[in-house]
C-alpha cells in the first residue's frame, strides 16, 4: 500500500511539462493542450484492449447465469460508476437492480463531494454486503491513482465472497491489481492540471466503463446488428427511437412500426421478431424466451 508520503510517486499524480505555462496561455491554445491530453486517453485504453476483452466476457457469463454487475469508486471514479450503471436500464431495458455503481459516501457523494470516504477500508464491504453481494457477482474497482482504500477493500471483500473481480486504474503496476482477476490499466500520466484525474484518466474510464457494460448487453443479445432492440422507450425521444428501430430491423414503414409496437406492448424486439417471422406477441415471445432474448438466434430457431 502507498504511504501518504509517497503519493508523488503515483503517475496521476505527475507534473505534467506540456501544460506548465497553462495559466499563461490564451483559450484557444489552452484548450489545444487540454485536447492534446485527451487524446492519449484513448491510445491508452486501445493498450488495454485485451485485458477489456476479457472482463467483457466474464461479465456476460456471469449475468447470463443471474449474477450482478457492482462498480465501486470514490469521487469522479464512482460517479461515473454509478452513471454507467444508471443509464443500463433505459438503454437495455435491463433490471435496475442488474448492473449497480456504489460510491465511497453514498448517495450524497454523487452530487457533493466526500472525498474522506475513499479512505475507509472497510465501508465498501458494508456497501456490498448491504446489497447481498454473492459469489456468482462480478465486482469492478475503478481508481484512477490503483490505490483507493475504498476500491481494495471492496475488492478483498469480493475475494472473501468468491465475487469475480476487475480492477480499473489509470496507472502501471497499480495496487488493484493484487486483489482482481482481470486488471485493467489504461495508463495515462500526468494531466493538463496536475492531478485532476476527472480529466483524462476520467475519459479513459468512462471509455473503459462504456465498454464493458456495451459489450456485456451486445453479448446477451440486447443489441440486433447496431440498433438497441431492448430499449426502454419511457419518454418521447425513446419512443421515436423504438419506431425508427423497428421500421429499420423489420423493413417496414412508420406506420406499420407503430402498430407493430402496440401489438407488442410497446417492445420493439417482440415487434420484429413478429413481423418476421410472422408470430403473434405471445408466441414471439415465448421463442424468444427460448433463444435466451437473442433476435438473431431465435429467427434461427
Amino acid at each position: 500500500m502507498i504511504s501518504t508520503t509517497d503519493f508523488d510517486k503515483l503517475q496521476t499524480e505527475q507534473e505534467n511539462i506540456k501544460s506548465r505555462n497553462i495559466d499563461e496561455a490564451d483559450t484557444a491554445t489552452m484548450l489545444k493542450i487540454i485536447n492534446d491530453e485527451d487524446k492519449k486517453a484513448i491510445l491508452a485504453v486501445e493498450k488495454a484492449l485485451p485485458e477489456i476483452a476479457a472482463a467483457v466476457e466474464l461479465i456476460a457469463r456471469r449475468l447470463k447465469k443471474g449474477g450482478r454487475l457492482f462498480y465501486i469508486g470514490s469521487g469522479t471514479s464512482g460517479r461515473l460508476g454509478v452513471l454507467d450503471a444508471v443509464e443500463c436500464p433505459p438503454t437495455y431495458g435491463t433490471d435496475p437492480n442488474l448492473i449497480v455503481g456504489l460510491i465511497a459516501g453514498g448517495y450524497e457523494a454523487i452530487f457533493r463531494a466526500k472525498e474522506g470516504a475513499e479512505d475507509d477500508f472497510s465501508l465498501a464491504a458494508k456497501d456490498l454486503a448491504a446489497k447481498n453481494l454473492s459469489k456468482g457477482d462480478v465486482v469492478a474497482g475503478i481508481a484512477a491513482s490503483g490505490r483507493t482504500p475504498y476500491v481494495i477493500g471492496g475488492l478483498k471483500y469480493a475475494g472473501e465472497i468468491g465475487a469475480a473481480r476487475i480492477a480499473i486504474s489509470c496507472v502501471n503496476n497499480s495496487e488493484l491489481k493484487k486483489y482482481a482477476d482481470i486488471n485493467i490499466e489504461a495508463a495515462t500520466g500526468g494531466e493538463a492540471v496536475t492531478g485532476s484525474t476527472r480529466m483524462k484518466a476520467g475519459t479513459a474510464q468512462k471509455t473503459i466503463l462504456n465498454m464493458l457494460s456495451t459489450g456485456a448487453m451486445i453479448k446477451l443479445g440486447k443489441v440486433y446488428g447496431n440498433l438497441m432492440v431492448d430499449v426502454k422507450a419511457t419518454n418521447e425521444k425513446l419512443k421515436n427511437r423504438a419506431r425508427r428501430i423497428v421500421e429499420k430491423a423489420a423493413n417496414v414503414d412508420a406506420t406499420t412500426a407503430d402498430a407493430l409496437l402496440k401489438a407488442a406492448d410497446g417492445n420493439a424486439k417482440t415487434a420484429i421478431f413478429m413481423h418476421l417471422a410472422g408470430l403473434n406477441r405471445d408466441e414471439a415471445r415465448s421463442k424468444l424466451d427460448v433463444a435466451g432474448g437473442n433476435l438473431k438466434q431465435a429467427l434461427r430457431l
